[in-house]
């Protein structure tokens, strides 16, 4: 068996792979990566890449269909990764998450590649204050991230097969330690507020909705998408990705990382604007369909794995909003520096 996990250098991507390695000792595991964040290696024993067979560097959009010769199944992880970077670039949004990741199944589906598995987000429920949304449930998606994730689904939705099952993941909020560690995501920024002494910051009224989930148990998930047999969702399928039990308010999150790590505290900007992203999301037909598959990592365990990894790198950074933890800031970097253009391709020497 030969996988393809596109974005494989990114949060999420070393997780899966070694995940995958791990239950699928004898599969051929390529990546495919423009190599954007390779060098944020965070408290990594070694480089995650050595559980693949092969590593390829290229741009999604440029996809060679030669790559995808003899490949059983994609992990499509590759994307632009946020609403913050996806409201600068947004043209480039579109490009990347939208055609490129329609571009790549069709072109998969045409190779005879059997399994597409699609990184989706629940993001595109946006705000929803009438209980937990399902996957029937009206989309509300309300940044260019959210919107790009919603036009993929609709197009790859038309593609599955007798011979080509589409599986869209639509995630919870991920969260989490990962050799490549994003701060830019709300649970992980909060512990990493609490490790190094500050007060944690909810820059929300700290009312807001949002489901979690561990990037191990991300990669639980993929390995159930990779596995899927039509009988179980037909050939093309969206679902939510997490447990019921991690739709938590934001400043409950605050609150339990204060609680889980010593001398926390929570500052809470009561003043602040109703933040519109804010849903609660429905996990039962996951919980149906992926029975050996669930979510395993409590959330007291997911902020110990991040506070204790963040410890072992002795970090320290006050200012930790600035650094290269932050996708913006380091894709902001890069250009600064002349490497990547404005529609975030490298510019070559």
């Amino acid at each position: 068996m030969r996988i393809l996990i596109t974005g494989n250098m990114g949060y999420v991507g070393p997780v899966v792979v070694a995940h995958l390695r791990s239950r699928f000792p004898e599969a051929e595991l390529w990546g495919y990566d423009a190599g954007f964040f390779a060098a944020g290696l965070t408290g990594a024993a070694s480089l995650p890449e050595i559980w693949l067979n092969r590593q390829i560097f290229g741009d999604v959009r440029d996809l060679d269909p030669a790559f995808l010769e003899g490949v059983d199944g994609i992990v499509h992880l590759a994307a632009i990764s946020n609403d913050p970077i996806s409201n600068a670039y947004e043209d480039v949004t579109y490009e990347i998450n939208y055609r490129a990741s329609v571009r790549l199944a069709k072109l998969a589906r045409d190779m005879g590649v059997g399994r597409f598995v699609f990184a989706s987000s629940c993001s595109m429920y946006g705000f929803a204050d009438s209980g937990p949304r399902s996957e029937d449930a009206d989309l509300n998606p309300l940044t260019p991230y959210a919107k790009s994730k919603v036009m993929a689904e609709k197009e790859l939705s038309e593609l599955g097969s007798d011979r080509f099952t589409v599986t869209s993941l639509r995630f919870a909020t991920a969260c989490g330690m990962s050799p490549r560690l994003r701060l830019d995501l709300v649970l992980n920024d909060f512990v990493a507020c609490a490790v190094v002494g500050d007060p944690i910051t909810v820059l929300s009224d700290g009312t807001p909705w949002r489901p979690l989930i561990n990037v191990r148990d991300m990669a639980r998930a993929i390995e159930w998408a990779l596995e899927r047999e039509a009988t179980n969702g037909d050939y093309t399928l969206s679902v939510n990705a997490g447990s019921n039990g991690w739709n938590y308010q934001v400043r409950d999150l605050a609150m339990s990382v204060a609680e889980s790590v010593d001398g926390g505290s929570v500052s809470i900007n009561e003043d602040a604007m109703p933040d519109r992203r804010s849903y609660r999301v429905s996990f039962d037909r996951f919980q149906t369909m992926a029975p050996n598959h669930q979510p395993q990592v409590g959330l007291r365990e997911a902020i110990d794995e991040v506070r204790s990894g963040l410890m072992a790198m002795n970090f320290e950074n006050h200012r930790f909003r600035e650094s290269p933890m932050m996708r913006i800031v380091h894709l902001t970097r890069l250009r600064e520096a002349g490497l990547l253009d404005s529609d975030l391709r490298w510019r070559h020497p």
